[in-house]
């Protein structure tokens, strides 16, 4: 897949009307999709121990500013973890509804390149 049909794929998604059909179709399969995240993410170990100690340590400092500081950083890691594994719940999905997402022409992206 080239730059320029993920750039025309994000901005055909960006329409409004595309976005609302989108989270209607979600939102009746969400208590299943809801599931399957969740066990995605406790099998791949994303929210044990390290996840707790996390926790604790930001809700530790006596500092209030520190504390909200730590916490929403918190938040923010989960929220991008929980993003980017719902997105491949989503992959699976599409794959399994028999859309063909990257086909054998185009190979997938690589993303170990170094900065």
């Amino acid at each position: 897949m080239e730059d320029s049909q993920l750039e025309a794929a994000i901005a055909a998604i960006s329409e409004p009307e595309r976005m609302r059909a989108a989270q209607r179709l979600v939102a009746r399969a969400a208590p299943s999709l809801q599931r399957v995240l969740e066990g995605a993410l406790s099998e791949g170990g994303w929210f044990d121990a390290a996840h707790n100690a996390a926790a604790r340590d930001a809700v530790a400092p006596d500092d209030p500013h520190e504390r909200l500081s730590l916490v929403r950083m918190l938040l923010a890691d989960e929220t991008r973890l929980g993003m980017l594994v719902g997105v491949a719940v989503g992959v699976e999905l599409a794959r399994e509804l028999g859309f063909e997402l990257l086909d054998s022409e185009h190979p997938e992206p690589d993303t170990t390149q170094e900065d």
